[in-house]
């Protein structure tokens, strides 16, 4: 099993920036690969951006392409997510989540962590 933690999340307000984290613990010798997703409230949970075990390969929802940047450190277990330039409409709650296989839809991911608020005040 592999137990994600996010932090970083906050207020901010418009055209300012975050850096969310997201530290996996458990069986973390396994090539796995990351993903962020959000929730705004009354709002389905959506992609937000994906990067594979090693880096290689990444992809993000339209709308924060440009503005947010998914990396990686393996050596500290751990994935990154730079947010840019954030609007009030990126406000949601941020989950990361990891999964054997590369994807982008929420349901090939197997462990989820509890989730990090980022309001982005107008």
């Amino acid at each position: 099993q592999v137990q994600p933690v996010e932090s970083g999340g906050g207020l901010v307000q418009a055209g300012g920036s975050l850096r969310l984290s997201c530290a996996a613990s458990g069986r973390t010798d396994s090539n796995w690969n990351m993903g962020w997703f959000r929730q705004a409230p009354g709002k389905e949970r959506e992609f937000v951006a994906a990067i594979s075990w090693n880096g290689g390969l990444s992809h993000y929802k339209d709308s924060v392409k440009g503005r947010f940047t998914i990396s990686r450190d393996n050596a500290k277990n751990t994935v990154y997510l730079q947010m840019n330039s954030l609007k009030p409409e990126d406000t949601a709650v941020y989950c990361c989540a990891v999964s054997g296989v590369y994807s982008l839809l929420a349901e090939r991911y197997d462990y989820w962590g509890q989730g990090t608020q980022v309001t982005v005040s107008s």
